[in-house]
C-alpha cells in the first residue's frame, strides 16, 4: 500500500517552517499515542506514521532529500524507521523539552547579586568620593577555583542521571524532567571533595572594595559592581554588587534634583533699605545684592551653583529663599526709635509705606461693611 504524504500526515503545507511542524506533531501524537489509545491498533499505526514523518520532516538533509525523491529516498531505511513502539519519553524529550527539561543538564547557577547601603554626606554626594568598603561575600575557593574538587582530582559522572543532570518521572500519561537529587542537576559529582571549601567550591570571607562614587549622584542611585557578587557554583559566573546610595540631611542646604536651596535671613533695616550679604555654596561662600524693600520669601537664583548631573552633566542652580526676621532682645533705645518709626507710618505717607497693609486694612473694612448692611436687612 502507498505511503502517505508526510506534509497531509502532520497537516502542514510545504513552505511550514519547522516550528509548525513540531506545533502540529505535538498536538497529532497526544491525540494518538498508545498510552491514551490503549487495544487501538489504528491508532498505534498511526502514531507511527505521525512519529516517522515528523523525524523526517525536522531534520533538514532528510527533508531536503524527500522533497526530491518522495518516500524512494528513505527505501533503504523504512524499516528502521516504522519499526516497534515509538518510546514515549524520547518524543517528549524532544517536543516538549521547554516544559519538562528534555533532559539537558542544568547549568551551574550564576553567583547571588549583593547589595550594598552607603550613606554620603551631601558635599560627597556633590563631589564625588572614592570610599573603601568591606562585605561578606561566597567567593570562589582559592584552593581548588571553584570546582570543588581536590587539587589533582577532578568530579565524575553522576551514577544517578548518568550525566545527564536530570531524572524522568512518570505520571499517568506524562513524563516528567526534573533536576537529578544526586548531583542537583550538574550531571557530575566530587569524587574527592576540596579541603578548604568541603566540595561547595566556594568560601565565605570578607572582600575589601574600592568604590568610586561619581559626581552628582542622589539618594536612589545605584552603583553597579560587575562580578562583584557572590561567586557562582563550581566556576560558575559572579554575581554582581550593587551601591545603594543615600544623602544625609544637611544642616543648611536642601536639595531638589540638580538645584540647591538654602534660607538666608535678613534684619528689618537690609529688607528695607538694601544692601549685600555673604551666602554659603556647597564650595565656598558668594556675595548676594539684597535690593531694597525685599519682602519674606523672595528667592534669589545663583546660576551655576547647584549640583552637576550624574547623567547630563548640566549644572544646577542654587536657590536663597529670603527670611525677614523680626528684631528680638531689644534694649530701650531701639525700642524707642521703633516706635517713632512705627508713628512716622501712621502719617500722610504711611499707605506708601506699607503697601500690602493697607490693602489688607481695606479689605477688612470691606468685608465689616458688607456684613453689617447683610446683617440690617
Amino acid at each position: 500500500m502507498a505511503k502517505s504524504d508526510y506534509y497531509q500526515i502532520l497537516g502542514v503545507s510545504k513552505n511550514a517552517d519547522e516550528r509548525e511542524i513540531k506545533k502540529a506533531y505535538k498536538r497529532l501524537a497526544m491525540k494518538f499515542h498508545p498510552d491514551r489509545n490503549q487495544g487501538n491498533a489504528e491508532a498505534e499505526v498511526k502514531f507511527k506514521e505521525i512519529k516517522e514523518a515528523y523525524e523526517v520532516l525536522t531534520d533538514e538533509q532528510k527533508r531536503a532529500a524527500y522533497d526530491q525523491y518522495g518516500h524512494m529516498a528513505f527505501e533503504q531505511q523504512s524499516s528502521s524507521m516504522g519499526g516497534g513502539t515509538a518510546d514515549f519519553s524520547d518524543i517528549f524529550g524532544e517536543v516538549f523539552g521547554d516544559i519538562f527539561g528534555g533532559g539537558r543538564r542544568q547549568r551551574a547557577s550564576r553567583g547571588s547579586d549583593l547589595r550594598y547601603n552607603m550613606e554620603l554626606t551631601l558635599e560627597e554626594a556633590v563631589r564625588g568620593v572614592t570610599r573603601e568598603i568591606r562585605i561578606p561575600v561566597l567567593d570562589k575557593c582559592e584552593v581548588c577555583y571553584g570546582s570543588g574538587s581536590k587539587p589533582g582530582t577532578s568530579s565524575i559522572t553522576c551514577s544517578t542521571c548518568n550525566g545527564k543532570g536530570q531524572v524522568q518521572i512518570r505520571q499517568g500519561f506524562f513524563a516528567v524532567q526534573q533536576g537529578c537529587p544526586t548531583c542537583n542537576g550538574q550531571g557530575k559529582v566530587v569524587k574527592e571533595p576540596c579541603i578548604k571549601c568541603h566540595g561547595k567550591g566556594r568560601v565565605k570571607k570578607y572582600k575589601t572594595l574600592s568604590v568610586k562614587i561619581p559626581t552628582g549622584v542622589d539618594t536612589g542611585d545605584r552603583i553597579r559592581l560587575s562580578g562583584e557578587g557572590e561567586a557562582g557554583e563550581y566556576g560558575a559566573q559572579s554575581g554582581d554588587l550593587y551601591v545603594e546610595v543615600k544623602v544625609l540631611k544637611h544642616p543648611i542646604f536642601g536639595r531638589e534634583e540638580n538645584n540647591l536651596y538654602c534660607e538666608v535671613p535678613i534684619n528689618f533695616s537690609m529688607a528695607a533699605l538694601g544692601g549685600e550679604i555673604e551666602v554659603p555654596t556647597i564650595d565656598g561662600r558668594i556675595k548676594l545684592k539684597i535690593p531694597a524693600e525685599t519682602q519674606t520669601g523672595k528667592i534669589f537664583r545663583m546660576r551655576g551653583k547647584g549640583v552637576k548631573s550624574v547623567r547630563s552633566g548640566h549644572q544646577g542652580d542654587l536657590l536663597c529663599r529670603v527670611v525677614v526676621e523680626t528684631p528680638v532682645k531689644l534694649n530701650e533705645l531701639q525700642k524707642q526709635l521703633l516706635r517713632e518709626l512705627g508713628e512716622s507710618f501712621c502719617g500722610p505717607c504711611g499707605n506708601q509705606n506699607s503697601p500690602r497693609l493697607k490693602n489688607f486694612l481695606d479689605g477688612v473694612k470691606n468685608f465689616l461693611m458688607i456684613s453689617l448692611i447683610k446683617n440690617s436687612d
